[in-house]
């Protein structure tokens, strides 16, 4: 019924507006992920980045976490073949062969730990939204990007 003081009946009232997205909700251009989720997952060495990269074309915070891991993966990839084969060459070596094989692979323990290290902290990074630049291969990231360094 009208109320008598308004002599227009009104129609019901408009439903409230959508809530306005947060920075959390927005979605990657092309993936549809959100762009926190598509960084984390580019951060995984190599295939991650590669697969993200191709694939994002409007992201920049995910294809720079995709190129990031592009150039981390590839340094980690070299360290492995590089430490093969100083491996081959320490353990050639007569009598104290052995003792170096044994220090390095203790350093390549610990190089392969930070390594680890980096691309956990890199994720976590790109998951809370925050743009981490990976020391040494970041810099070169913004530049395959074509980001400016701020």
């Amino acid at each position: 019924m009208a109320d008598p003081i308004d002599p227009i009946p009104s129609a019901a009232a408009p439903p409230p507006p959508p809530p306005l997205p947060t920075d959390a909700d927005a979605k990657s251009g092309t993936t549809g992920l959100p762009s926190n989720v598509a960084a984390a997952l580019a951060c995984i060495p190599l295939v991650g980045g590669l697969i993200f990269y191709i694939l994002e074309k409007r992201d920049a915070f995910v294809r720079f976490y995709a190129m990031q891991s592009i150039l981390f993966g590839l340094a980690w990839f070299l360290f492995n073949i590089a430490s093969k084969i100083v491996f081959m060459i320490f353990s050639s070596i007569p009598a104290i062969g052995g003792l170096l094989v044994f220090l390095w692979a203790v350093i390549q323990a610990i190089v392969q730990l930070g390594f680890l290290i980096v691309m956990i902290v890199a994720m976590v990074k790109a998951f809370s939204g925050v743009r981490w630049d990976i020391p040494y291969v970041g810099p070169i990231a913004r530049k395959q990007t074509g980001e400016t360094t701020i």
